[in-house]
């Protein structure tokens, strides 16, 4: 299956008084039609610059230094600030985490949808009405129509998250990328939530990314992982397999963080330390600092191996899940 979303070589760089932050640092991946995929790792990692990058929606002290992102076969980065916002929201879309901050409080949740779709399509009054309420039907907010007239502030945090997503479902885009857009919820309507993800990406072939820190959430959504480092993809694979058997101990201490993987009145297994400073790396693999697992060779970055359909970035990565579990 062809790829709709092709990224490669991807360098996200901030220019800030202490010097220069590279937020993303040379990731790669690719998605085809109607896949999701999860980006996971700790706050500050750069998946959600990766996630503005791809839309380009990196301004200044902020740049995209090198790469390429390809979408459909066309070229993003180097795009002019207007071809780019006549892609946005029809052919790549976003969800952005926190849904008050995307609905605009003095304007009805019906003006609002119907603005984004006069962004890229003429269509009358009435077909926009229609458009909108179906869109809002698709995501399982109760009696449409009649919440066509109502303000953000009048539905629940859960409701505003799935206007959001019917708002980037408009135009059906090729690609959505999805920025946390469940951590503010409680579980119950997390997994609402994540199920309409899954069921509108397979009824429609929408390709997702699903940005989060939550493996738990992730597990249950995506059909790959790649799970992101100090601006670096370190592990990439079937979600099953990676889960199941990790290989980059990063990857194997979030998935012992988990508290369904600890007994109860256990204390939670925690990675040591914390993220290094994308302004001052250690020198070789990033995570070595807080790795159980490193040695000198772990001075020299290690490169991705790559072993069938998965891939990792360790010289000492962790074996089957059963002699993880014994250890």
């Amino acid at each position: 299956m062809s790829a709709v979303l092709e990224v490669r070589g991807l360098r996200t760089e901030f220019l800030t008084a202490a010097g220069i932050l590279r937020a993303v640092d040379d990731i790669s991946f690719s998605l085809s039609a109607g896949e999701i995929i999860g980006l996971v790792g700790e706050s500050g990692s750069g998946k959600s610059v990766t996630g503005f990058s791809l839309l380009g929606l990196i301004d200044p002290p902020g740049r995209i230094a090198g790469g390429s992102v390809r979408l459909n076969g066309a070229e993003l980065v180097g795009m002019t600030p207007g071809e780019l916002r006549r892609r946005r929201g029809r052919e790549i879309a976003m969800i952005f985490q926190d849904p008050i901050a995307t609905l605009n409080p003095l304007l009805t949740v019906g003006q609002q949808m119907a603005m984004a779709l006069a962004a890229h399509e003429r269509v009358s009054t009435k077909a926009a009405a229609d458009r909108c309420t179906e869109a809002l039907a698709r995501v399982g907010i109760p009696s449409p129509r009649a919440r066509l007239s109502a303000y953000p502030h009048e539905f629940s945090g859960g409701m505003r998250q799935r206007v959001a997503i019917a708002i980037a479902l408009l135009h059906r885009p090729a690609v959505i990328v999805a920025d946390e857009p469940t951590t503010a919820l409680d579980v119950s309507i997390q997994a609402q939530i994540v199920a309409e993800m899954r069921s509108l990406a397979r009824e429609f072939g929408v390709a997702m990314i699903w940005i989060s820190h939550d493996l738990a959430v992730v597990s249950g959504l995506a059909s790959r992982i790649l799970v992101m480092y100090a601006g670096r993809i370190v592990e990439e694979g079937p979600a099953a397999r990676v889960l199941r058997d990790p290989r980059h101990p990063y990857t194997c201490g979030l998935l012992d963080s988990l508290p369904a993987a600890t007994a109860p009145g256990v204390p939670l297994r925690q990675i040591p330390g914390a993220m290094p400073s994308l302004l001052a790396l250690p020198p070789g693999c990033a995570f070595q600092p807080r790795c159980a697992c490193a040695t000198p060779d772990c001075a020299v970055a290690p490169e991705m191996t790559v072993e069938r359909d998965r891939s990792w970035r360790c010289f000492h990565p962790a074996g089957v899940a059963s002699e993880r579990v014994a250890s």
